[in-house]
């Protein structure tokens, strides 16, 4: 195995951690000197705040580690597409690579609506790698959405079941 696929197999982990507790699968690792030192997957809906992507929380922890908000001489690997706001902080964080599974059609900021990693006019450019694994990691995505679809529908279906059951 690669490194690229050993390092996104340890983000496709995390992923299958924030699906164990209801959260969208999406999982992130930052290396340097091929050592994980920052692991993050979304926290969103447990705790309620929009910042908690998985990027985010896999950057603050290997700004701890390093005791340093310069993330140079670093890789993030995540599952899927960095959003805008992602982008944001891989772009101040000075991270050097960014490799990612999936493309997100709908929010991403690094190449599907938005090529803020590679935008010039900034004062920081990354390198990106995309499709490592986006198999299994647009195959985590899609169960997942699935399922909420149909728990939602379910909920739906019960509650007009309970409305129509105490019109009677």
């Amino acid at each position: 195995m690669d490194e690229q696929t050993k390092f996104m197999r340890e983000a496709l982990a995390e992923a299958k951690k924030a699906a164990l507790i209801g959260e969208v699968p999406i999982g992130a690792v930052v290396v340097h000197d091929g050592q994980i030192i920052g692991r993050g997957h979304n926290l969103r809906e447990h705790s309620q705040e929009a910042a908690l992507h998985a990027e985010l929380l896999a950057i603050e922890e290997a700004n701890q580690y390093l005791k340093s908000w310069r993330l140079t001489g670093c890789d993030l690997y995540v599952t899927l597409e960095p959003c805008v706001m992602c982008s944001g902080a891989i772009i101040n964080a000075r991270l050097d690579r960014v490799i990612y599974g999936a493309r997100d059609p709908k929010a991403g900021g690094v190449a599907s609506l938005y090529e803020l990693l590679n935008d010039q006019r900034l004062n920081h450019q990354v390198d990106v790698t995309e499709g490592v694994c986006a198999d299994e990691a647009g195959t985590l995505l899609k169960t997942f959405f699935k399922a909420a679809r149909k728990r939602n529908k379910e909920r739906k279906r019960q509650r007009k079941a309970l409305a129509n059951g105490n019109q009677a």
